[in-house]
């Protein structure tokens, strides 16, 4: 059993996971792009499954090498609105603030996957840092910073407490999010001190938790969440629709119920974005919008994602979801249509 984080295929192969050290495919993955398992996640996996969901997540795979139409190293456009580093300011009344580029593990399907891990982009210098919140500071219309990666998360309580300190500061900052995979891929990192500083700002602050699969919600994952929740501090979802992992209606509500239970607000569901070598992980759109629908009067309102799509090219996310109003009338969970009185 793996007490390190593994970071090689030989590392893998030790650990008992289904990977071949010597498979060319796979070496030439582990050339591109980074591999991180840590002993949380190798726990989960089952080798003895070919399908595997939380394998399929983790372990590289030769599909990674095939390219397809559309897909491109920054496919949500981030660079396009980057006016500092560290910055991404897509929408008027909020910015992404990305101090490091690292993450305790390496999800096969990153849409971020060219610029993150040991070989991507450096964490912000100091100087980058202050650059970055004075970009913010200067900026009135700013209501809210999203701190993402990478994974914020891997940093230390007290480089959490500065940015929070910083952001409290701006007045007209009001919301200070954190988005993060750390409650479930390394779980241990979810201390009192680290909770003393999510709460350390003077607003309000909200942490964007990225699940997949229901085994994922392992007792120390919850154990993890309850301490946030119990400081007061509000929880989201971030799930990522991918093949062969979720893309079955008893995985998604088994997921969206399993957040409400540990008093995580299901957020957005997210169709896979177009990164490079990441083809076999997407539905089609219309596989997506189905399996919403199903999830409309199966489930209760609280466990309602919101299924959106990154635009290509830096556009902005736009909701994809089922639609209910027609020419025929409003259209109930079943399908069925009804008449609904002219306005």
């Amino acid at each position: 059993m793996a007490t390190q984080t593994l970071r090689t295929l030989a590392d893998l192969e030790a650990a008992g996971m289904p990977v071949d050290p010597a498979d060319p495919a796979l070496v030439a993955v582990a050339g591109r792009y980074a591999i991180a398992v840590t002993p949380a996640v190798a726990r989960l996996v089952d080798p003895a499954d070919p399908s595997d969901p939380i394998a399929r997540q983790y372990l590289p795979q030769a599909a990674e090498l095939d390219s397809r139409p559309g897909e491109r190293a920054d496919p949500i456009g981030d660079d396009v609105h980057s006016p500092v580093p560290g910055i991404v300011h897509r929408y008027p009344d909020r910015v992404l603030l990305k101090p490091v580029h690292v993450c305790p593990v390496y999800c096969r399907f990153c849409f971020r996957r060219e610029m993150v891990g040991p070989k991507g982009r450096p964490a912000l210098s100091d100087t980058e840092l202050r650059a970055a919140l004075a970009y913010v500071a200067e900026r009135p219309g700013i209501r809210e910073i999203i701190v993402t990666g990478g994974d914020p998360f891997v940093l230390s309580p007290r480089r959490m407490r500065a940015i929070a300190a910083a952001a409290s500061a701006m007045n007209h900052v009001e919301v200070l999010r954190w988005h993060t995979r750390v409650p479930v891929a390394a779980p241990e990192r979810v201390t009192p001190a680290l909770v003393r500083a999510l709460r350390s700002f003077r607003g309000a602050t909200y942490v964007a938790v990225h699940a997949n699969h229901p085994r994922e919600l392992t007792d120390e994952a919850r154990a993890g969440l309850a301490l946030m929740a119990d400081a007061g501090i509000v929880l989201l979802s971030q799930t990522v629709l991918l093949k062969g992992v979720n893309d079955d209606v008893e995985t998604l509500a088994a997921l969206m119920r399993g957040f409400v239970a540990n008093r995580v607000r299901p957020y957005y569901l997210h169709h896979a974005d177009m990164a490079p070598g990441t083809g076999h992980f997407r539905t089609s759109v219309a596989e997506g919008r189905a399996l919403v629908a199903a999830l409309r009067g199966r489930l209760s309102g609280l466990c309602q994602p919101t299924y959106v799509l990154d635009i290509p090219g830096g556009f902005g996310k736009s909701p994809i979801g089922p639609d209910y109003w027609d020419e025929d009338g409003v259209r109930d969970f079943q399908g069925s249509a009804h008449a609904y009185p002219p306005e």
